[in-house]
């Protein structure tokens, strides 16, 4: 493993290793991988489907744009998630009475089983994650984790980086600069 960056070194990168979004995403992995094998290989569903889950377990039902805004999705991919997850039996839609554009999700009671049997082992996963931590530590980590959180989202609501990402038409593949160069 790299060795790790101290504050200096993230606060003026010189190195991938140093970068502080990379290194949130190693650690992230360390443990997201697992979890991974277990909603996928374990219960059959996807980490996006069991995010959608686990909201749904925990605000009832909802409308589609609503779960989209909470987990942060485009309407597009709520809308594919919610598409299987109804095939699937764990989630059940319905169309508004007054608004017939709009979509009304809650879990079904197969979704609600899923999620009861699933919470418990992820939450486990996640406990030994912060086995042997100070639960001082523990505190500072959320706190941080917090705060970037806010400034992540308050540097996106200014428009810090203006590109947007074209994954409809192919992503980078489609159209890498060096392309025939």
């Amino acid at each position: 493993m790299p060795a790790f960056p101290d504050a200096a070194a993230l606060l003026a990168p010189r190195t991938l290793d140093d970068l502080l979004l990379y290194r949130l995403s190693r650690a992230a992995r360390a443990g997201s991988g697992m979890a991974t094998r277990l909603v996928e290989g374990g219960f059959g569903i996807t980490r996006r489907e069991w995010g959608m889950i686990g909201t749904l377990a925990q605000t009832g039902e909802i409308t589609s744009s609503t779960l989209s805004e909470q987990l942060n999705l485009d309407r597009v991919r709520t809308s594919r998630g919610l598409g299987s997850l109804v095939e699937k039996q764990l989630v059940e839609r319905r169309r508004d009475a007054k608004d017939r554009r709009e979509v009304h999700v809650q879990l079904s009671p197969a979704g609600r089983q899923l999620y009861d049997d699933l919470f418990s082992r992820v939450a486990d996963l996640n406990t030994g994650l912060l086995e042997g931590m100070d639960p001082a530590h523990i505190e500072v980590l959320l706190q941080c984790l917090q705060r970037l959180e806010q400034r992540g989202s308050a540097l996106s609501a200014q428009g810090l980086v203006p590109e947007k990402a074209d994954r409809r038409s192919g992503g980078t593949r489609h159209r890498w600069p060096m392309r025939g160069a």
